[in-house]
């Protein structure tokens, strides 16, 4: 029995997910605050063998020494971490290695096709996996939260809104047409970026993942697949890939 950890430390909250033999059983949410002592409680309830962090935020030390004192194989995730897939991006230093992790779980979960992951998170990511194993890059945008708060703050009038309005394309006040416009507006950029994308490669997949991809499944018109363990599952084939064949 092979029991792994994988944690994805986001801009927002942490999220970690229990592999048993490649076979996700378990997954947990929690606060940055809460961080230490839920991964405290995560390594002795389940002993994981092996772990692995994804991080885009700063993050406290003390959970990597955590979790090296519990676990020998731990992986620390970076744009220099040895993959499964081909890396062709040129700006290694500035690579969030949640975009390596969606790319390698596109990889394994969509085999034979171009894989354009849309991560709908703090920021939206286009990442592009082609089906040669090489991850080319792709497109940051802002996100759904960050678009809403930009209005506000960019401006001398407009008020910070929230998702609890009413969402309707023809607003009819303020706060309604800032919501219409942040929502709408994403839908039809992802499926202009989807068309595009699909113009220029054969064999072609896309995949919506991320925190507020369920909020936008059923706005988008392209056909897609929608994996929101998409990133766990490529943390844990990169954590055993490495475990397998170390450096």
């Amino acid at each position: 029995m092979s029991i792994n950890l994988c944690i994805d430390w986001g801009n927002t909250n942490v999220k970690a997910a229990i592999f048993d033999n490649d076979v996700l059983q378990k997954q947990f949410a929690f606060s940055e605050e809460a961080a230490l002592e839920k991964v405290s409680g995560l390594l002795e309830t389940y002993k994981p063998s092996k772990a692995i962090m994804c991080s885009v935020a700063l993050h406290n030390d003390e959970i990597i020494h955590l979790i090296k004192l519990k676990i020998k194989s731990f992986i620390n995730l970076d744009g220099y971490t040895r993959l499964p897939i081909n890396n062709a991006y040129l700006s290694q230093d500035t690579l969030g290695p949640d975009r390596i992790a969606l790319a390698c779980g596109a990889h394994i979960g969509f085999p034979g096709k171009n894989n354009l992951i849309v991560s709908l998170g703090t920021c939206i990511t286009y990442n592009l996996m082609q089906k040669n194993k090489t991850f080319r890059g792709g497109a940051i945008s802002p996100g759904l939260r960050m678009r809403l708060k930009a209005m506000h703050e960019f401006t001398d009038k407009l008020p910070e809104i929230g998702l609890d309005g009413e969402l309707l394309l023809l607003g009819y006040d303020t706060p309604s047409c800032l919501l219409s416009g942040a929502v709408f507006g994403t839908a039809c950029e992802i499926d202009g970026m989807i068309q595009e994308y699909e113009k220029q490669y054969p064999d072609f997949n896309a995949i919506l993942t991320g925190g507020d991809a369920p909020f936008f499944a059923s706005k988008i018109k392209s056909k897609i697949f929608a994996d929101p363990d998409l990133l766990l599952k490529g943390l844990n084939l990169i954590l055993n890939y490495n475990v397998s064949f170390p450096r």
